[in-house]
């Protein structure tokens, strides 16, 4: 139970990513399943930000007076990267989901089998 505590970050990260996948599988609205895929974006992108961080890490520009550890700031680039991939991808689905409402009247993945 303490390993438990001592990493209830990434415990929560995975039950984050398995609530978005629970969404998306279970799911047949698509604007729900496009919701469930933003919580399993926004679950890597926490995990990713964390293993990035260093216990009483100093910020990464040498000086005189600064000593290692070092924290790393590649994880954070990348992700701001991929926060505006993820908000591309949901502008567009988005979009797509509206026009498929337009052209077959309904947003229900299991509706939408029959229609041509």
């Amino acid at each position: 139970m303490v390993g438990l505590w001592l990493n209830i970050d990434y415990a929560a990260f995975v039950a984050l990513f398995c609530i978005g996948l629970y969404v998306v599988l279970a799911k047949q609205n698509l604007i729900k399943k496009l919701l469930g895929l933003n919580i399993m974006e926004t679950a890597v992108f926490a995990f990713i930000v964390t293993s990035g961080m260093v216990d009483f890490g100093a910020a990464p520009i040498i000086s005189d007076d600064t000593t290692g550890p070092f924290a790393s700031p590649l994880p954070h680039a990348l992700i701001l990267t991929g926060i505006v991939v993820a908000l591309s991808i949901t502008a567009l689905a988005l979009s797509l989901i509206v026009e498929i409402y337009r052209r077959c009247g309904t947003i229900e993945a299991d509706e939408l089998k029959g229609v041509e």
